[in-house]
């Protein structure tokens, strides 16, 4: 991803810090959030945090501050942002004027490893980046065993003890809302499927979907990439009797069926390979985008299994080809968009067909070259295709040239044929010559046998 021009050196910032830190924040930080962000994230968070000491003195710096105090580059420093913007620890706020630019940076409190470890998704996320030994030695470590009490729990709720005043207006509660919270800020997916889901069994909502169930059920969507059908068989399996969300019987369901139908997939959390939804520049209409554009835009947003179907006129695409493409891009390691490109260059070269070996063979040489976006790789492949088309030109031109040499009169020269000439010439009377003793020879035989007879 380029984030160079993204921020400059010149431009300004200020800190505040939204909320209270929690008294182990620093643990937090060090063993919770640090796997799956990295220490320059980390200590950017760091930074930032005791920046907010300088604000009397110096209400705005320059991020050449930053960049001195990190003894890393801006691009380091605006990529370590956006994981603390995507993972919850951070909110950006620009503000543009004719001489300057400023970024407001306001830090969220990171979670306190209790309140981590209670996050499903950040746990989740935890689990598979650090392995499960060493997930269970920082649960028991940090949340311990829960306490065990003895006898019934006869705490009095609110409605027991207060009564509020009641309204006949009763407010529609939007069932699809999820208060923001401290962790991932995630898209919010629409929970009508699951209510009809729910009706049509006679569950009721209210026990199934509560606010809290709903936000875990969207992590779990979101880092599982799990379909209706999926998220719906798991939430069936995780109820109670009393028709209540097991939210760990839940998430055991969510891995399991990951685990089942994407067996060669690892989750990790890793920088994407496009750019933000709020970075792309879009021209405001298509019209003024060319068809290789076009083309390129199309290619770094569908996925493969999008490309194949839109080239065979919406029909599926078939479970070997989709097979064939997962092999290729887990061997070796071709993002999404370059597998595009390389599709689509493949079934232009083969007249439609999607041959295994020539896109392995292709592929491994794109894996080399390290092919990192749609654009990158079609500049590639039309700079190879552009010097294939040469070499073979060359040879062709070759081998038309050594025909012509081979038909083509040679030049004799004169000396060549003036002693060709001299020799025919001797050549001639040498057998003028013969013919003439032969003619002696054979006169003087006849008088020797004339006078031999008399």
């Amino acid at each position: 991803m380029n984030f160079i021009g993204k921020i400059l050196p010149i431009d300004g910032y200020t800190v505040v810090l939204h909320g209270n830190l929690p008294v182990d924040y620093s643990k937090s930080l060090t063993h919770l959030y640090q796997p799956l962000l990295g220490i320059k994230a980390v200590m950017l968070y760091q930074t930032l945090l005791h920046e907010i000491d300088f604000q009397k003195e110096v209400p705005i710096q320059t991020h050449h501050t930053l960049m001195n105090y990190l003894n890393v580059s801006l691009v380091e420093i605006y990529e370590a942002r956006l994981k603390l913007e995507g993972i919850g620890l951070l909110k950006t706020y620009e503000e543009k004027t004719t001489e300057e630019t400023v970024y407001h940076y306001v830090l969220q409190s990171p979670f306190s490893p209790y309140d981590f470890f209670r996050d499903a998704m950040l746990s989740q996320l935890l689990y598979h980046h650090v392995g499960e030994d060493k997930y269970v030695l920082l649960n028991s470590h940090y949340i311990g065993r829960p306490e065990q009490h003895q006898g019934h729990n006869i705490t009095a709720s609110f409605g027991d003890v207060f009564e509020t005043i009641q309204s006949d207006f009763m407010p529609i509660q939007n069932v699809n809302r999820i208060p923001e919270s401290n962790g991932p800020q995630l898209e919010t997916i629409d929970f009508s499927w699951m209510e009809h889901v729910l009706k049509s069994r006679m569950i009721p909502l209210k026990r199934v979907l509560t606010t809290e169930n709903k936000r875990i059920i969207n992590q779990m969507v979101q880092l599982y990439g799990l379909a209706e059908y999926e998220v719906e068989k798991c939430v069936l399996w995780a109820l109670t009797d009393e028709n209540k969300l097991d939210i760990e019987e839940f998430k055991e369901a969510c891995h399991d069926i990951f685990k089942t139908s994407r067996k060669e997939t690892t989750i990790q959390l890793v920088t994407k390979q496009t750019e933000p939804r709020e970075e792309i520049k879009q021209p405001k209409l298509n019209q003024e985008m060319t068809k290789e554009e076009q083309l390129i835009h199309e290619l770094e947003t569908i996925s493969p299994k999008q490309l194949l179907e839109d080239l065979s006129s919406g029909n599926h695409a078939s479970e070997q080809d989709l097979k064939v493409i997962r092999e290729i891009m887990t061997t070796q390691g071709l993002p999404s968009p370059v597998m595009n490109v390389l599709i689509h260059y493949v079934l232009l070269q083969t007249n439609m067909k999607l041959s295994k070996a020539y896109l392995e063979k292709i592929a491994s040489h794109w894996s080399r070259a390290n092919l990192q976006t749609a654009r990158e790789a079609m500049v590639f492949a039309k700079k190879e295709k552009e010097n294939y088309r040469a070499a073979t030109e060359k040879k062709q031109q070759n081998y038309r040239n050594y025909r012509q040499q081979g038909t083509r009169s040679e030049v004799v020269p004169e000396w060549f044929k003036e002693r060709k000439s001299k020799s025919t010439e001797t050549k001639s009377r040498t057998t003028t010559d013969l013919e003439r003793e032969k003619e002696e020879l054979s006169s003087l035989l006849k008088q020797y046998s004339s006078n031999t007879k008399n």
